[in-house]
């Protein structure tokens, strides 16, 4: 199955791209979803939660006790990195799943917040970056989430740098709200089903 990652840091816009794909018949892995799936689910992942973060990491009912977990990795990064180490993956075990589920299609994508600085962009054929300057980002994250200038801006710092993704994609879709997204992405549609039938 031709792989393909997609990612774009906050307020890029990335989810719209995936929905233009998906209308084209392409199916999308959003990685959130399903980490947030493997946190209950996956019982290698469930355990370690527990070993890493005690067994009120998860409630009665054996729901994610997300208080629990925000309380210890929130302002502790020694700590979130211990939790990413164990959810990630998971989530590449679930990709790994659900791709083999995926009939009939000649290509899948991966959206992913962190494509590039958890590794998984390796696990894929080409990687895609949805790309917006950093205004017009912080507007959008502004209107969705009513929050502040700066949080989006502090959001943004903790990922990779545009520009350091910039030299790691292969494929690049502008969203600037001047350039036409549909255009870009049926390009790379065309791209993509021409290399995955030369596979």
């Amino acid at each position: 199955m031709f792989k393909i990652g997609i990612t774009g840091n906050i307020g890029s816009g990335k989810t719209t791209v995936c929905k233009v794909f998906e209308v084209l018949g392409i199916p999308v892995f959003y990685s959130d979803l399903h980490a947030k799936l493997v946190m209950v689910e996956d019982k290698e992942l469930v355990a370690g939660i527990k070993q890493a973060f005690g067994n009120e990491a998860y409630a009665a009912d054996q729901s994610l006790n997300r208080k629990h977990i925000a309380d210890i990795v929130f302002n502790n990064q020694q700590q979130l990195e211990k939790l990413n180490a164990l959810v990630h993956p998971a989530v590449f075990r679930a990709f790994d799943k659900w791709v083999i589920q995926q009939k009939n299609t000649p290509y899948v994508l991966k959206e992913t917040a962190i494509l590039f600085e958890s590794g998984s962009y390796k696990m894929c054929d080409r990687n895609i970056l949805v790309s917006a300057p950093l205004e017009n980002r912080v507007q959008r994250v502004m209107q969705r989430d009513g929050v502040t200038a700066q949080e989006v801006i502090n959001r943004d710092s903790r990922q990779l740098s545009e520009e350091k993704k910039l030299t790691m994609a292969d494929d690049v879709i502008i969203n600037d709200d001047t350039q036409l997204v549909i255009p870009q992405v049926l390009r790379l549609h065309k791209l993509y089903l021409s290399i995955a039938a030369d596979k």
